[in-house]
């Protein structure tokens, strides 16, 4: 697998929405940068060809798109883009399929690697949700209203104080919070119960 540390996107400049505003402000998708510029075509095939290694398969190019995918990768991985942009394309290039195998690897991949720098203010287990989101959305798992949801609520503020509705990152429980612990964990008073729980803030998102 290609170095992370050299495949950073490169500057990003926040259209109003960056990665890390919080709810209100624009989609994290219209981020900008040329967030493929380190990808050139010739490191994509080399993923590629390490994915294919690792699960047994063999290593090669489909006849009827490398030449056109290649192409048009070598004329804009280098573009300044939105965020959105950038995983619609790759999403576009793993139902193009260049390679014989593991096409949704390979783009995943990537997406999960420029995503994991451009989260990486948040805390571990959002950026974790926020990089398999992309990752899912590029591989056709999730649609895109789906994984931009996700996206914009996993970049919404930790900040949490007693009063403050709150969830589950998975929405299974729902409560108020009651108090703030001087270790940063806060209690939480689930809907229709009379018992605290305690969390950390970064585990539970805003209930509006």
């Amino acid at each position: 697998m290609p170095d992370e540390t050299s495949h950073r996107p490169a500057e990003i400049r926040d259209a109003g929405g960056g990665a890390e505003r919080g709810a209100g402000a624009e989609s994290p998708l219209q981020a900008r940068a040329a967030f493929l510029a380190n990808w050139d075509w010739e490191s994509v095939v080399s993923h590629n060809r390490g994915v294919c290694e690792r699960g047994r398969a063999q290593h090669g190019a489909n006849s009827e798109s490398i030449a056109r995918v290649a192409a048009e990768w070598g004329g804009r991985h280098a573009v300044e883009t939105t965020l959105g942009e950038t995983l619609d394309y790759l999403r576009g290039c793993h139902r193009a399929a260049p390679f014989l195998f593991f096409n949704g690897n390979t783009f995943a991949d990537i997406g999960r690697t420029l995503s994991d720098y451009l989260f990486a203010e948040l805390p571990t287990m959002r950026r974790r949700q926020a990089t398999s989101a992309v990752a899912h959305y590029i591989a056709g798992v999730l649609d895109r209203e789906a994984m931009a949801g996700i996206l914009v609520e996993l970049c919404r503020s930790a900040t949490l104080g007693v009063g403050d509705r709150v969830k589950t990152m998975r929405g299974s429980l729902r409560g108020v919070i009651t108090r703030v612990l001087d270790d940063g964990r806060v209690a939480v008073r689930p809907d229709g119960g009379t018992s605290e729980l305690l969390s950390l803030p970064e585990s539970l998102l805003p209930d509006d």
